[in-house]
């Protein structure tokens, strides 16, 4: 009898025991919930004709395509311009511009500098990799690589077929050549060890291939037609921070191109230092009304955008060679 309490008691205490060490062994295992990588897009102000450097309304469908489609654990944010408190750039993963040159990041150098120093990624677009020849070697080339310098580089509206680094993450989910009609800047001033360099995206202009000759258009322009041209490029910096730059995204249409779009959003994410998904960064088709969603007010006759398809792109006829122009160009040196 007594053994037979004894044994009782025993087994009681071992459940309670075993209830409580489950009870704690769940206590224990049950984690804290991440808060999601925070991107922020800074974008530029009203600039260029309805449907050019829409940048905040291009900011936003890739802000909503990372917050709503990609199925990553990302808050991505749009401020219109240099915020007025720099603190809410703060812990951000990766910080994004899309602007006219250094309209917005030249009210906060010193502030995205420390930021970069302390690993935070940077990425910039289209006109927003053009800062000045000063400003380029100081921040942009540290940052990220490599910038447009004036009388180096070269802005024509072209046609690209453009190539993504195989094997690298930026390509993940694309398929053959992204081919786009943008002002596909080229001959980037790159850092003078090169290979620091990743190129992350390539094309070759021709003169088939271009449809406009615009202003600053010169003899390196002419001397790399023919050769493969680096149009989104990237560094993984000693702050274990990454940086980024693109030259596409002049015109708003383009985001209703899935490899252009996929290609931007992987490299996005890339840059905020996230793995980018074997399927690449996830976003839904871009819709008519879509790409006519927070545009810049340019008036009242500005026409509806259309998505760009691939029959409007065959039809493009190639632009008449500035021959005048070009004659007075100096000689480049062979490679």
């Amino acid at each position: 009898m007594r053994f037979t309490m004894f044994l009782q008691r025993v087994v009681a205490s071992a459940m309670v025991a075993g209830a409580v060490a489950a009870a704690t062994a769940g206590t224990t295992l049950a984690a804290e919930p991440t808060a999601p990588a925070r991107i922020v897009f800074l974008a530029g102000g009203r600039s260029h004709g309805p449907g050019e450097h829409e940048f905040r309304a291009g900011c936003m469908l890739l802000a909503r395509a990372l917050n709503e489609q990609s199925g990553l654990a990302v808050k991505a944010e749009v401020l219109q311009g240099w915020p007025e408190d720099p603190a809410v750039l703060d812990g951000a993963r990766a910080l994004v511009f899309y602007s006219d040159g250094t309209s917005v990041v030249g009210k906060g150098w010193e502030k995205t500098d420390a930021l970069v120093r302390g690993g935070t990624g940077v990425m910039f677009m289209h006109y927003a990799v053009h800062p000045s020849k000063a400003d380029g070697e100081r921040y942009f080339r540290p940052w990220m690589g490599g910038a447009f310098e004036d009388g180096w580089s070269v802005n024509p509206h072209w046609v690209a077929a453009v190539e993504p680094r195989a094997g690298h993450p930026v390509a993940r989910g694309i398929t053959g050549p992204i081919v786009s009609l943008d002002e596909f800047y080229y001959n980037m001033r790159f850092r003078p060890n090169r290979s620091e360099v990743l190129d992350l995206a390539t094309a070759t202009p021709s003169r088939e291939r271009i449809i406009r000759y615009i202003n600053l258009w010169n003899e390196h322009g002419v001397a790399g037609l023919g050769r493969p041209q680096t149009l989104m490029w990237g560094v993984e910096r000693p702050d274990g921070g990454r940086g980024v730059g693109f030259t596409g995204g002049h015109y708003h249409r383009n985001w209703s191109v899935d490899g252009f779009r996929t290609l931007v959003l992987n490299a996005v994410v890339w840059t905020a230092g996230i793995d980018v998904p074997a399927g690449g960064v996830k976003s839904l088709p871009v819709t008519e009304d879509d790409l006519n969603a927070n545009l810049d007010d340019k008036g009242p006759s500005k026409p509806r955008i259309t998505p760009l398809s691939a029959a409007e792109i065959a039809a493009l006829e190639p632009a008449a060679i500035p021959v005048d122009r070009e004659a007075k160009f100096p000689p480049v040196a062979a490679p």
